[in-house]
């Protein structure tokens, strides 16, 4: 009896589907809408230093997404990392480089077809493989953290080690390409400068009377 009676119940209970989204999923479409267009408008702006900044916006906003999947874990992480980490070596890369403050006309290569049909792809195969890889996978969102520390901690260091040692070899490379740049400007400065021929100082006084 009982069996029958929790059968019934279940049976009884209201399907969940997407054209009845809780809280959390309608919070989490609104806040992915603001992510993503964050970072559509960090690739298309010319300032590079609101590049950056909207660079904040969209990883903040990624750390929002995966506090909202019972993931805290790899929120805090997101922040520590990439807002506190990557966005502040950019702002020094960009410093050391004396980059223009307002519009900057060479940030834009002129490739932007090319550009935007490899973003396209890249989103498309990075959409495909996830969908296909968590088909028939659902977080309740309502419920209980799922996984632990100690268990995303060990997936990422002994899975994915390789990527974020990569990542921080090409961080470091653009820093060390940023310093060398900005001395290599000081140093043509310094030429053009020794270059220059120095005018005598009775010889302009001179000129500027009459």
């Amino acid at each position: 009896m009982s069996l029958v009676s929790a059968a019934a119940a279940t049976a009884a209970a209201p399907t969940h589907g997407f054209l009845t989204p809780t809280g959390v999923e309608v919070a989490f479409l609104l806040v992915g809408l603001v992510t993503f267009g964050a970072g559509l408008v960090t690739v298309t702006t010319r300032q590079l230093v609101h590049a950056a900044l909207w660079l904040v916006v969209a990883l903040g906003g990624l750390a929002v997404e995966y506090l909202l999947l019972t993931a805290e874990f790899i929120a805090w992480v997101q922040v520590l990392i990439y807002v506190g980490s990557v966005v502040v070596l950019l702002l020094f890369g960009l410093m050391l480089t004396r980059a223009p403050i307002g519009r900057s006309p060479d940030a834009d290569s002129g490739n932007r077809w090319a550009a935007l049909t490899v973003a396209v792809a890249a989103a498309a195969a990075l959409v495909w493989v996830v969908t296909d890889a968590f088909r028939s996978t659902w977080i309740d969102l309502g419920g209980a953290a799922s996984g632990s520390t100690k268990v995303t901690g060990a997936s990422l260091f002994q899975n994915w080690v390789l990527p974020f040692e990569a990542l921080s070899v090409l961080l470091l490379a653009a820093l060390v390409g940023a310093i060398v740049l900005s001395r290599k400007a000081k140093a043509d400065a310094a030429a053009g400068t020794a270059d220059t021929p120095a005018v005598p100082a009775g010889r302009s006084e001179k000129e500027g009377v009459r």
